[in-house]
Parts: structure tokens; sequence; C-alpha cells
């Protein structure tokens, strides 16, 4: 390992990160707010914190980059800012004690959406704003934006890369890693500007706007309301959220090619797009036939509209809330449950196991069975027209382990703390997977504000672990990561 690689790219990641405070900066400042000070305060300290970095990094020389050395970057990048990220909560009185802040930070950068606020609407627009920030800069990625603002990184930025974007196979859009993580965040830049100009025409204020867009892009589901998006009780606002969550958890490789190459048939050529939208009708009309049998709204309009946006939402793993799910019947939540497991697309800001490897693990259950009739037959699998490569399988067949582990390990650690059974499994869940709000106590219409402090630090690793799915987290408890 050498560390003064790692230090240097830190600092950078660190660096930049820090220096997009001068928003909420800006918005604190706008409002004569106490907020300015801690703010301000946080700013400088991050900002210090990266020229120590690049002062241990200094002497680095070499683009070369091992991928251990890769690993560590990420994962101690995604920590790094988080802990930075929580000073303006802290400082600013926001939150009571560090461990709620750094909960709250952590929650905003992986796009889980789970907090610890219990009244939104009482803090400032400064911090509310850097709340939903940390969404959006989260959202395509810490790494990937050091990528497109900082050139030089491409150079040996394709295992950092590899690292951070989720998925079995990052998708290079050109060969040069720069390049790609400036579509991408091009891509990302438009979908966001488009929907924040759509919720300001449809009656929000430009702060509004702009902060249900991070949250709505990243799918994240921070809301500078108490009531989240359901607080607006609009139809027009509940369409255009529901839309943009939904092209928010396909892959931004597609909307790249429809958008800047014309390709129409982009997303519909797709195999794990079209099983992405197969997915979310099938849960729609199910969801919605039970409301309506059950009798939760009074009309088919009402709850196909309210089934739509929880699915979506549920699914994509935004988390945004326009109906009390928790009072739908149990099979309706057992569904939804189902969604948050799943998650988006790979490429996508969602979060959850992603479609394609549902996919290929559906595929490769197949093949097996026909391998029972047939022992002497030979099958392969293919996606997109290409064959999926037998290490591509056991790669997400060790994923998925690991996700099990880590998932049984987490809920017996919060029961063993004294959580309930069914807030525990949804707790879990909801953070493994990005999700934001479970079942039980840290249902839709509650938070994680009461839950005890070693159960946020236990759930805010649990954030990292599936936001950066596993390994890089995992990289940094193992000895071999740090052997020179």
């Amino acid at each position: 390992m050498r560390f003064n690689i790692v230090a240097k790219i830190l600092g950078l990641i660190v660096g930049v990160v820090s220096l997009f405070m001068l928003w909420p900066l800006a918005w604190a400042y706008l409002d004569n707010s106490s907020e300015v000070g801690p703010i301000f305060s946080s700013m400088i300290i991050g900002i210090a914190i990266s020229v120590i970095l690049l002062f241990a990094g200094s002497n680095s020389t070499s683009t070369d980059m091992r991928p251990r050395e890769a690993l560590a970057i990420v994962g101690l990048s995604w920590l790094s800012v988080s802990a930075i990220g929580a000073l303006p909560f802290w400082l600013s009185g926001a939150l009571p004690n560090y461990t709620d802040a750094f909960f709250e930070a952590v929650s905003g950068f992986t796009t889980t959406g789970s907090t610890v606020l219990t009244d939104i609407e009482a803090n400032g627009r400064g911090i509310l704003f850097w709340r939903s920030l940390t969404h959006w800069l989260g959202g395509m990625g810490i790494i990937v934006l050091g990528l497109a603002v900082l050139p030089f990184l491409g150079v040996g930025g394709r295992q950092l890369f590899r690292a951070e974007v989720p998925g079995p196979v990052p998708e290079k859009l050109t060969p040069r890693i720069h390049h790609t993580a400036l579509l991408l965040w091009g891509v990302y830049l438009f979908l966001s500007a488009l929907e924040a100009f759509l919720l300001y025409v449809g009656g929000l204020s430009p702060f509004e706007a702009l902060t249900h867009t991070f949250g709505t892009m990243a799918t994240g589901g921070f809301s500078p309301l108490n009531g989240s998006v359901g607080q607006y009780n609009s139809l027009y606002v509940d369409s255009v959220v529901t839309i943009f969550m939904f092209m928010a958890g396909a892959n931004f490789a597609l909307h790249y090619r429809l958008l800047a190459r014309r390709d129409l048939n982009a997303w519909w050529r797709d195999d794990e797009f079209r099983f992405y939208l197969i997915v979310i009708l099938g849960a729609i009309v199910t969801i919605s036939l039970i409301l309506f049998k059950n009798n939760i709204y009074d009309s088919v309009s009402k709850t196909i509209r309210y089934v739509s946006f929880q699915s979506i939402s549920i699914m994509t793993t935004t988390g945004f809330v326009t109906a009390d799910y928790e009072q739908w019947p149990v099979y309706a939540q057992s569904l939804l449950l189902i969604l948050m497991l799943i998650g988006g697309c790979a490429g996508s800001t969602g979060g959850g196991m992603k479609v394609v490897r549902l996919m290929i693990l559906l595929k490769h259950v197949g093949i097996e069975l026909k391998t029972l009739i047939h022992p002497r037959a030979h099958y392969s699998m293919r996606l997109n027209g290409k064959t999926v490569e037998w290490g591509i399988v056991l790669s997400i067949l060790a994923f998925l382990s690991l996700y099990v582990i880590v998932f049984v390990i987490s809920f017996l650690l919060l029961t063993l703390l004294g959580v309930d059974l069914i807030t525990a499994i949804a707790a879990v869940a909801a953070t493994l997977g990005n999700i934001g709000p479970g079942l039980g106590n840290v249902g839709p219409m509650d938070n994680y504000a009461d839950l005890a402090m070693p159960v946020k630090w236990i759930l805010s690793f649990c954030m990292l672990f599936g936001r950066l799915e596993l390994y890089p987290m995992m990289a940094l408890f193992l000895p071999d990561t740090w052997k020179r």
C-alpha cells in the first residue's frame, strides 16, 4: 500500500466536497441566519484537512494504481466526506450530538434518506440545502465527481471507477474514464435542471424545487418538509417526481444514448431496463388491485396515483412518501419489501442489489434446472445479445452471499441491542439497500431518532456498505489491504 497516493487523492476529494459548502453558505447568508458561522467553519475544517492530506501525499508521482489502493481510496473517501459533512449539522445545533450528525450525513451522501431530524422545517435553509445537496453529490458518486472535475485523476482512475460505480460490470461510455465521468455528470445535470424547472413551473419555490430535485435524481428522499412530497397534495408534483424517480433508477448510460446519440430504442433494447419496467408495472398493478379490493382509497385514480408513486419510490430506493403504506394490507407491504431488496438498475443512482443481478441469478437458476433434465446439453447465458462470462456469474453469487451475511449480522446486532424484530429487519433492509423509510418504528411516518447510539453507528455503516456494494468497505477491514 502506497499511503502517499491514498493521501493525495483523498485530499483532493475532501477538498472538492468541502468547497460545495459554498452553496448552503450562500443560502444561510441570504437569510442572515445563524447557520453562516457553523457552515463556514465546517468548510474551513474540511479544506484544512484536505491541505494536510495533500501535503502528506505531495511526494506521490506514480499514476499507476493497484486494486487494493483504489478500494481503500473509495472506502476512505466516503467515510471522510461523511465525517466532514456531519459538521454543519453538529456545529449549528441542528442535531444534538455527533452520532446523529454523522448518521444524517452518511444517509445524505449514500442517498439513503433515513433521518434523525424530528422537526425538519425548524431548521434554516442553509442546513436543509446542505442536507439535500449531500444527496446530489453522492448520487452519481463522490469518486466519479472527482474524476469529472479533476482530469488528471483519470490516468489512474480506472480502478477507482470500477470500485465505486454500482453494478457487476461498470459501463464506460468512452475509452477515457475522465470523459465517461463528464458525460455521466452531464446527463445528471441536464435531468436535474429539467426536473427543477418543471417543479418550479408547478408552483414550488426555487429552494423547494432544487432540494426536491436533489432528492429525486439522487434517489435519496430528503425533503425540506416534514410531510415530504405528500405535503403538497399535488397530482402534478407527484407525477413529475414519479417520472424522474423512474429515470433515476435506470442506467444513466441509456439516458446518454437517448439524449446525446438520439438512439430512440436505447431503453427498450436493454434487457435490464425491460425487466425493470416489467417489475415496476407488475408491482403497481398487483398492489393497486389489493388496495382497491380492500377499499383503502375511494377511487381507482387515487389508488393508482399513490401506488405508482410509492412503488417507484421504494424500488428506486428514493424513499419519498405520499402515503402511509403501513396502513396498507400486509401482502402489499410484503411486495414493497421485495422491491426494496431488488433496487434500481446498474449504473443508476438507485441502491439495492440491482435488477441486473436478479436477472442473471434467475437465468442461472433456469440453466441449472435445464441441466438437471438434459445433463449433456451445454447452455450459455446471454444478456443484451452478449454471452455472460462465468466469472461474472460467480462474482454475483459471491456478492449476494456476502450481502446476506452482512444483512444477518447487522440484524442480529440490532436485536441484541434491544430493537424489536420487525424494526430490526426493516431498518437493516432500508439502510443496506439505501432506501430510507422501513417498517415498524422506522416506518414512513416515523424516523430513526429514537434508536440507541450504537444502533445508529451500525446502520450508518450499513448505508456505506450498501452504497459501495460491500467490497470497498470490506477492504478497509482486511489486513492485506494495508500491507506495503
